[in-house]
Order: structure tokens, then C-alpha cells, then sequence
């Protein structure tokens, strides 16, 4: 397994960890910052969940400046992100800070793309993401960080950059999956 590889696998292994931060309830005190009142052990989380997500980069980086890219990496690179998103969200949803209608379109989306990906793997083609759902990605992880972080720093001025950030992410999310479906409805065509 390559380096880029790894960095995902690492990705992926701190999904639990970063589950761990946000929803067992840790007695480690709160700060104060921003306006803003968020437990200790949720900022570790959030934090763990932004250098999760840089990874998304760094592993991209390395695989197209080394030339490391592989179907494996084109398979678990946007799977690491799904589940880290996922994930995300769905704590999200718990902690009562995002609307559970918008993480359901959200995940909904994932596990359609997900799909057709599975189907277009089985005529032989695997599928890297393009330029638009990169966006949809990076919208959400904004969007997610923004949330867990409870809005910090903006919450002092009362600007709802957090919320703001989910609803830009919830249009590149359906926009990126239309697009998908479109590029790919072929697919459909000439199936039996």
C-alpha cells in the first residue's frame, strides 16, 4: 500500500476517535471563546475532525506529484470522505445543530453516487471525482467544522456563518450528484 493509501486508511481510522470526542461525555470543562460556549473534549473533536479532512488533500497531493495514483485510492478516497462526512453530520443531527432533513439529502446523495460508482465499477470503469464534487466535499467539511466549532468565530458579531456554509453545502451536494447522474446516464441507457 502506497502513501497516499495510507493516509486515507488513517483517515478513516479516526472516524471512531473523533466519535469518542463528541458523544461520550467527557467532564474536561468548557471554553469560553467568541461569544461561544463549547466543551473541551467537542473542540478536540472538531479539531480532529479539520486535520482529518486536510488529509483528504495531502493524500491527493502525493498521489498526483509522486504518480501514486491507484484504483484503490480512486475507490477509498471518496469513501474515507463519505464516512467521515457521515459521520459528522449524523453527530451533527444529535447535538441538535444541524436539520436531520438536510444531512438525510446529504447522505442520501453519498449512497446514490456510491451506487452508480459500484455500477460503473462493474462495466470496468472506475470513476475519480471531478472538480464540482470536490467543491461539494470542501463545501461540507467548511460547513461541518463551522458547526461543530459552534459557529467560532463569528458567533461574537451574530453572523450565521455556520449555517450559512450548510446551506451552501446542501447545493453543491444535490448540484454535484445531479451532475453526476447526467455525465453518467448512459449507464442507464444501455442497461437491460
Amino acid at each position: 500500500m502506497n502513501l497516499p493509501n495510507k493516509i486515507t486508511v488513517t483517515r478513516i481510522l479516526l472516524i471512531p476517535i473523533f466519535l469518542i470526542l463528541m458523544l461520550v461525555p467527557f467532564d474536561w470543562g468548557t471554553l469560553h471563546y467568541f461569544g461561544a460556549d463549547l466543551e473541551t473534549a467537542h473542540f478536540a473533536g472538531a479539531i480532529l475532525f479539520i486535520i482529518a479532512s486536510v488529509t483528504d488533500w495531502i493524500d491527493g497531493y502525493f498521489a498526483r506529484k509522486y504518480d501514486l495514483v491507484t484504483n484503490l485510492g480512486k475507490f477509498l478516497d471518496p469513501l474515507a470522505d463519505k464516512l467521515l462526512v457521515s459521520a459528522a453530520l449524523i453527530v451533527l443531527v444529535e447535538m441538535h445543530l444541524a436539520p436531520s432533513w438536510i444531512v438525510i439529502v446529504i447522505i442520501s446523495r453519498e449512497f446514490a453516487v456510491t451506487g452508480l460508482r459500484l455500477i460503473l465499477a462493474g462495466t470496468g470503469e472506475v470513476v475519480a471525482a471531478n472538480m464540482l464534487g470536490k467543491i461539494k466535499t470542501w463545501t461540507q467539511i467548511i460547513a461541518i467544522s463551522a458547526l461543530l466549532l459552534h459557529n467560532m468565530p463569528f458567533s461574537a458579531i451574530h453572523f450565521p456563518f455556520a449555517d450559512i456554509m450548510l446551506w451552501v453545502a446542501f447545493i453543491f451536494t444535490v448540484w454535484s450528484g445531479w451532475d453526476y447522474f447526467y455525465i453518467n446516464r448512459g449507464i442507464f441507457r444501455h442497461s437491460k
